[in-house]
């Protein structure tokens, strides 16, 4: 059994004030029994109970109502002992549960309620008990106030933790999800050329399924990293507006021509800016991958004083279906920034718009 240093200390407190304070009401009525060692021991102990008061917080109550009853019914003067009893039942109510602090507090209110009959300084009959039923239910009230509204705080802080969580998760399935898709798509489409030239032209199939291989490194090579993100393994470089010559040139390979037209990244632009404008990109070229006929999509990124404005568009043969996460994602990438986002038919083409602020702040 574990004890509390400021358990003891206020127990330690608690018996001295009952032993001087028992000591202080000596004589205050005639009809009072005087203070004598007995009473002082009972004031006393009942103060030390105290250090079990989270140990054993139900026999710390009915121990202590069993002591203070003990020294009503005596007859000695009402004094501090009663603030001892009013920590044990506020503790019970605090620490237990109502299943077992109720019946506790019960019964610590029947055995104090005793000396209402017994002790001539208490009131006479029923009047009585009304003040003495006031030390247990007040601090049993208070304490159980005091353990739903913690109970609530954790369970508040217990959901915020599992809302955390869960972002995480949807954030890094939203990451994978762009990944793979782009590199399966790429893949898809290497491998359709891969299938249609092995016979009439090995070498060029061959260069398709060199791309392949590479497409599919890349991939793997950016989920690994997002994995190794969440523990202390040394992280790969997060994608970034930066790198859309890269990913231009591995839509290339996989047969989609990409007119990229992008400003030098400037200083000043935070990390979740930079990495949801390479998101854009990319979904919007994976899509454009899979629905353009054309298999051609051009791209223009540029630096406001406060946003980053990314346009892409492609011939609108055959336009992204409304089932797929890739526009929802990339729309509560942005919107989530505080940015603006739009995606639809526009004069032929399907256009991609998204203006997103360089700060990444909502």
């Amino acid at each position: 059994m574990k004890l509390r240093i400021t358990d003891v200390l206020l127990a330690l407190l608690l018996a001295a004030i009952g032993v001087f304070g028992s000591l202080g009401a000596d004589g205050v009525s005639t009809l009072d029994r005087p203070v004598d060692g007995l009473a002082l021991g009972l004031a006393g102990a009942n103060g030390v109970l105290l250090v079990l008061r989270r140990a054993v917080p139900v026999v710390t109550v009915v121990a202590s109502a069993v002591v203070t009853s003990a020294y009503l019914v005596l007859g000695y003067p009402y004094g501090p002992i009663l603030v001892s009893l009013l920590v044990a039942v506020y503790s019970v109510a605090r620490y237990v549960s109502l299943r077992w602090s109720l019946p506790a507090g019960g019964a610590a209110l029947v055995i104090l309620l005793v000396h209402v009959f017994t002790n001539p300084v208490a009131l006479p009959g029923l009047v009585g008990l009304v003040p003495g039923s006031a030390w247990v239910v007040v601090p049993f009230a208070v304490g159980v106030s005091v353990r739903q509204y913690r109970e609530g705080v954790e369970r508040a802080r217990a959901e915020a933790v599992r809302r955390r969580v869960d972002a995480e998760r949807l954030r890094l399935a939203r990451e994978v999800h762009d990944v793979v898709g782009h590199g399966l798509a790429a893949i898809k489409m290497q491998a359709e050329v891969a299938l249609h030239l092995i016979d009439v032209k090995p070498a060029q199939a061959e260069v398709a399924l060199i791309a392949i291989s590479r497409t599919a490194a890349d991939a793997l090579d950016e989920v690994r990293a997002m994995v190794r993100s969440t523990g202390e393994a040394e992280r790969a470089p997060v994608p970034g507006l930066a790198r859309l010559a890269d990913l231009r040139d591995r839509m290339s390979d996989a047969g989609m021509r990409v007119d990229l037209d992008a400003e030098p990244v400037p200083g000043g632009l935070s990390p979740a800016a930079d990495l949801a404008g390479y998101r854009v990109v990319q979904e919007s070229l994976t899509n454009a991958l899979r629905h353009s006929l054309a298999k051609r999509a051009s791209v223009r990124v540029r630096f406001d004083v406060d946003v980053v404005i990314i346009d892409v568009r492609n011939p609108v043969e055959r336009a992204p279906g409304p089932d797929g996460m890739g526009i929802p994602g990339m729309r509560e990438r942005v919107t989530a920034l505080g940015g603006d986002f739009s995606a639809g038919p526009d004069n032929g083409s399907f256009r991609v718009h998204a203006r997103i602020p360089r700060e990444g702040v909502s």
